[in-house]
């Protein structure tokens, strides 16, 4: 289980890395988007173990990644070059 929480810490620290490179300028602060991908990936980490049980270590950093890519993606704020759109009535 350490292994396996090690492994889905880097990965989910790695997507965060990788996150707050391609998009800085749709998300804040990048020590709070780093912080998020590895805190959701430990998370994500802990609750897959816990539902899979033991001997399922891709499943379970899988898991991980997916809730640590969730939780980034709650961070994202809409572009600001995208155009305004309005009802045809207003």
């Amino acid at each position: 289980m350490i292994l396996e929480a090690l492994g889905s810490t880097l990965l989910g620290f790695a997507l965060a890395w990788a996150a707050a490179h391609r998009l800085p300028h749709r998300l804040p602060a990048r020590n709070l988007v780093l912080a998020t991908g590895t805190a959701g990936a430990l998370i994500g980490s802990f609750v897959a173990h816990m539902a899979l049980g033991a001997g399922h270590t891709p499943a379970t950093i899988a898991g991980a990644v997916a809730v640590s890519a969730a939780l980034l993606s709650l961070l994202l704020r809409p572009s600001r070059n995208r155009l305004s759109r309005r009802s045809a009535t207003a």
